[in-house]
């Protein structure tokens, strides 16, 4: 039998069994309790845990330059966490309009919200304007000439900043690479004085900076460092052209582990970060510019868990198999990246023998899997609890064969409160059938 299984607490602190039971407990709460009460599939996250990443961040940046950290919204876009995020004092890095609206409905401050995606409508970038959105990472030339109309067409000013691609490789997985040329983000260090020349020209852009993410998930923090040092050269050319810039994006991407990952920590990162501008600035003679960073993963990826519940045991000629009620709509990370995610029994089942099992779903395709090769002792009927489940779970279920999308719960404090109830039937029918 594989040895690939994970200590929680080891995850996070907050996860732990109890000593007596050995029932599995999220902020002290029994999560097979949970499971009974509203159901499952079900994801529950730790508001404790959500809290104190933030605060990672924050502190890490205390007092050492002007820092605005925004969190990703695409990692998990629940309101009543971006509600608890926004009352922490966090900005916004979003996606869409949908986000943007998100945030706003959480009573996040949208002139605190940066806009990326490489694909911004002109819907979108209206809504954005009229909300006062901070600020616009612009992916393209096309990209830069749109908002030029619609904030001329709206006569309102819209501020820009640039998203560059340094090529430079993060080291992780390709598809959440998206630093390097062969990916779809970002204007190359070559065209970028030449995008930068025209929306400095233009009477309704205002240039307010310089955006760089690279990639998420990662684990080694030298390609941040290598990516900073290109960007800094190109603000040197920039300044040469009369283009002045004093605000750097540097995008967010540390990882968080999932089984034996060793991720840099925000203390161990932004302080580095942030005194490499402020030599460079020194060096320079120029005032220390504003920075902000773009965390996701880093702040919800183990604040939160997925239960599911074992309905069948099954064997096939000494391959066994626990299929359970969660499945690829619940959780694509699996199926789409052939991620790890750590799989517990929530309950000790002192009946139940040690078996190597494939945890897979009741979705019709073999890629409907969530661990390969994980040794369990249980039955029929008990739960399991997919571990750091809290980032780009929710933000990616689907409803592939028809199936609903799971409820959501948020503990605080002992207190258990449904934040997104469990979608049903009706709820799927309801666009097809109301037209």
């Amino acid at each position: 039998m594989q040895n690939n299984s994970v200590n929680p607490s080891d995850l996070n602190p907050h996860l732990q069994f109890d000593g007596v039971t050995g029932e599995l407990q999220f902020e002290k709460t029994d999560l097979s309790g949970l499971a009974q009460t509203y159901g499952t599939p079900l994801y529950v996250y730790s508001a404790s845990s959500i809290k104190e990443a933030y605060r990672a961040y924050a502190s890490a940046c205390e007092g050492l330059a002007n820092v605005t950290i925004c969190y990703a919204v695409k990692a998990n876009s629940n309101v009543h966490i971006l509600k608890a995020l926004a009352q922490e004092g966090a900005g916004f890095d979003i996606v869409s309009a949908g986000e943007l609206a998100r945030v706003i409905a959480a009573g996040g401050k949208p002139q605190k919200a940066v806009f990326a995606g490489v694909g911004k409508s002109a819907q979108e970038i209206e809504y954005a304007l009229s909300q006062g959105v901070g600020c616009f990472n612009v992916e393209s030339e096309a990209e830069m000439t749109r908002i030029g109309q619609v904030a001329e067409k709206m006569q309102r000013m819209a501020n820009v900043s640039l998203r560059v691609n340094p090529d430079v490789d993060a080291k992780t997985h390709p598809y959440i690479s998206t630093g390097l040329k062969e990916n779809k983000f970002g204007v190359s260090m070559n065209a970028a004085p030449r995008v930068y020349q025209f929306a400095h020209a233009h009477p309704w852009l205002n240039v307010h900076g310089i955006d760089c993410h690279i990639g998420s998930q990662l684990t080694d923090a030298s390609p941040y460092f290598d990516a900073l040092d290109r960007v800094l050269a190109l603000l040197d050319q920039l300044a040469a052209d009369g283009i002045e810039i004093n605000h750097l994006d540097l995008g967010g991407g540390i990882g968080i582990r999932y089984l034996d990952e060793t991720p840099p920590t925000p203390a161990e990162v932004l302080p580095r970060l942030i005194a490499k501008v402020k030599d460079w600035a020194q060096s320079k003679g120029r005032s220390m510019p504003t920075l902000s960073f773009e965390p996701g993963r880093s702040i919800v990826g183990n604040a939160g868990v997925l239960l599911t519940q074992v309905e069948f045991l099954k064997e096939n000629e000494g391959k066994h198999f626990a299929i359970v009620d969660a499945a690829m709509n619940d959780l694509m990370r699996p199926a789409m990246y052939k991620a790890f995610h750590g799989v517990v029994a929530v309950q000790n089942n002192a009946h139940a023998q040690p078996q190597e099992y494939d945890v897979v779903g009741p979705v019709c395709e073999s890629g409907d899997w969530l661990a390969k090769n994980r040794t369990l002792a249980i039955e029929q009927g008990d739960y399991l609890a997919i571990l750091s489940a809290g980032a780009y779970g929710q933000t990616m279920a689907s409803n592939y064969n028809s199936r609903g999308r799971a409820a959501e719960v948020l503990i605080e404090n002992g207190e258990v409160t449904l934040i997104r109830r469990r979608e049903t039937i009706e709820d799927q029918l309801r666009p097809e059938l109301d037209v």
